[in-house]
């Protein structure tokens, strides 16, 4: 498509349809750090409120073995990482970037500006990892951009190259601009409205080319328009299941397997009418922290 403009934040803008993008190929890799060091020990969300010191470290070991299991067993290749002492929350490794493919095959990564200081420090680690993978790395300019979360606030539409962006807790509408740039990229741009659901990733799940899960009460009433009028099928969450369970942060890899806190009826019931194979996980432990399944891993090309 020849792109007429770069962010889009009104269903009245669209001049495309999701047949008129290029496509893009599916990840065949994982990146997943290991909860070595994974604590709550500062709230940057409300979901971390209460539960300072409290997480069962044995039990996070645990559940993020099966998680990692999962992916291996559904045939992507697994690099773990290991995490570092003092950087707790670096196991949700979805935040610290932005990979992407380019039509040559090169691949590319945009680095992130946490939002919170306790987390900038693990923008570094998760950097020098991608340079060991011959990675272009790019930056944002921090004149322009005052915090981008990466795949945390920025989603890709399943096999098109297209960006949903979050932004209005942890990522700026400006840096949209700078990543629609740097990657020859459209964003679709989606105001958050509820502290609870901070990223994207929190009430927006990509789960195949023309099927996304969400929790609608996140958003504007224009951000709901912008994704039905892409989404030719929209699954909603529940308030609970949303909140106290984390089933939007799921994660579809493969456009058929989705990775779901378990627990999560309502909205299992709705993935397998739709056709998905739905396969539950307990990530109770990182929940205290603000993240599930999404959060727990970055999707990566060969």
């Amino acid at each position: 498509m020849t792109k007429k403009q770069s962010i889009y934040t009104s269903a009245d803008q669209l001049d495309f349809t999701i047949s008129d993008l290029q496509a893009m190929p599916v990840p065949s890799e994982v990146l997943m750090v290991k909860p070595t060091y994974f604590d709550v020990e500062y709230v940057i969300n409300p979901h971390m409120k209460g539960h300072v010191g409290r997480v069962d470290k044995m039990q996070a070991q645990n559940e993020w073995e099966h998680l990692a299991d999962a992916y291996e067993e559904h045939g992507f290749r697994v690099h773990m990482l290991d995490g570092m002492r003092g950087m707790p929350d670096m196991v949700f490794c979805a935040n610290q970037s932005l990979p992407f493919i380019d039509t040559d095959g090169t691949r590319k990564v945009i680095m992130s500006i946490m939002h919170a200081e306790q987390r900038k420090k693990e923008v570094d680690a998760i950097e020098a990892w991608y340079r060991t993978q011959d990675y272009e790395i790019l930056h944002l300019d921090p004149e322009k951009v005052s915090d981008f979360e990466g795949m945390g606030d920025a989603i890709w539409h399943f096999r098109r190259r297209l960006l949903w962006g979050g932004y209005g807790f942890r990522s700026s509408i400006e840096a949209y601009e700078e990543v629609s740039r740097l990657l020859d990229t459209p964003v679709i741009a989606l105001e958050l409205v509820d502290d609870k659901f901070y990223h994207l990733d929190t009430c927006f799940c990509s789960l195949d080319e023309k099927t996304v899960l969400v929790y609608p009460d996140a958003f504007t009433n224009e951000g709901m328009k912008l994704i039905h009028a892409l989404y030719k099928n929209v699954i909603e969450a529940t308030s609970y299941e949303a909140e106290k369970l984390f089933a939007v942060n799921a994660a579809c890899p493969d456009g058929k397997n989705v990775f779901i806190q378990q627990g999560c009826t309502d909205v299992n019931k709705k993935l397998r009418d739709a056709g998905f194979a739905v396969h539950e996980f307990s990530t109770y432990e990182f929940i205290k922290s603000g993240g599930s399944v999404f959060c727990m891993k970055m999707m990566l090309w060969r």
